[in-house]
């Protein structure tokens, strides 16, 4: 049978706290202390006296101090650990290590659409993004009106029509940070594998024009990437009618693209902490980070 998972986690051997797996009674023995307090799941268990003042240690790395004397077996929390100031060294990379990639013909795969980019897709959209938030509704019309039954039937490999929008691109300076950040995210959205074709649409008189974007990022327009100005177009309604027009221009197209299997490293995964908790920091950010199986936080603790 396997061995029952221990009720701590342990996560370096520098430490001067562990991880309570579970709720853990007053009087239960964990590692070599016995706890004082009831402990909730995911809090700190002491592991050695810790004098007022001295590091709290977890991970390796110091989160706070404590704020009065500590017993072992205790439990650390915001009653009796405190944040302070002190001289940080993050050696970052010194614990770097290979990655023992799996062999091609064992890797996991997907059913993705292939772009000419080299980049793989895991849905086939048309795309309409805005270089300013004046041309944001005009943007949300046109989605609205090329997704039709009749569109839906004509392009059954077309997964929809996407409009994003933002909130910025006039009003702004034409150059620094906020600019550069913009830019860089309408690029990446334009270039995007999800997408296979896209329709930038723009006011006319914003800072942000869509000819900088195009030369900053060497954006080329095309049958997949066409663009457009509320203004030179003579006003929403025909601005309306002008993209649904394009779209369905790209249509036949984008709608040719297939699923075939490709390998997943194509696939870039992220993780969005949605309110950090004690469990973030053990579970869901070393998963994302480490690409082998080295790392199993369920038997951590386990030997000691």
């Amino acid at each position: 049978m396997p061995a029952t998972p221990p009720i701590f986690l342990r996560l370096n051997d520098a430490d001067n706290v562990i991880v309570a797996r579970t709720d853990i009674l007053a009087g239960t023995p964990v590692e070599r202390v016995t706890a004082r307090d009831p402990m909730p799941a995911g809090h700190k268990i002491a592991t050695i006296a810790i004098a007022e003042g001295q590091p709290v240690r977890k991970y390796n790395q110091i989160i706070g101090f404590a704020s009065q004397p500590i017993q072992p077996g205790e439990h650390v929390h915001g009653h009796n650990c405190a944040m302070a100031d002190f001289d940080r060294d993050y050696a970052i990379g010194q614990d770097a290590r290979e990655v023992n990639f799996l062999a091609a013909d064992e890797r996991a795969t997907f059913q993705g659409y292939r772009r000419a980019s080299g980049q793989v897709g895991t849905r086939n959209y048309l795309g309409i993004l805005t270089s300013v938030n004046c041309s944001a509704s005009a943007a949300r019309f046109i989605a609205q009106a090329v997704q039709t039954d009749h569109f839906r039937e004509r392009f059954p490999h077309i997964d929809g029509v996407v409009a994003l929008t933002h909130s910025t691109g006039c009003g702004m300076a034409g150059a620094g940070e906020g600019y550069d950040n913009l830019q860089r995210v309408l690029w990446g959205h334009a270039r995007h594998p999800n997408f296979g074709g896209v329709l930038m649409v723009g006011l006319g008189c914003e800072v942000n024009q869509i000819d900088f974007l195009l030369e900053a990022y060497g954006i080329e327009r095309g049958p997949r990437f066409q663009t457009m100005n509320i203004q030179n177009a003579g006003g929403t309604r025909k601005t309306v009618e002008w993209g649904k027009a394009a779209l369905e221009e790209m249509a036949p197209s984008v709608n040719e693209a297939r699923r075939e299997t490709v390998d997943a490293s194509h696939l870039s995964v992220a993780l969005q902490c949605g309110g950090s908790d004690g469990y973030s920091g053990i579970t869901a950010n070393p998963a994302l980070g480490f690409g082998n199986a080295e790392f199993i936080p369920w038997q951590i603790g386990a030997t000691m």
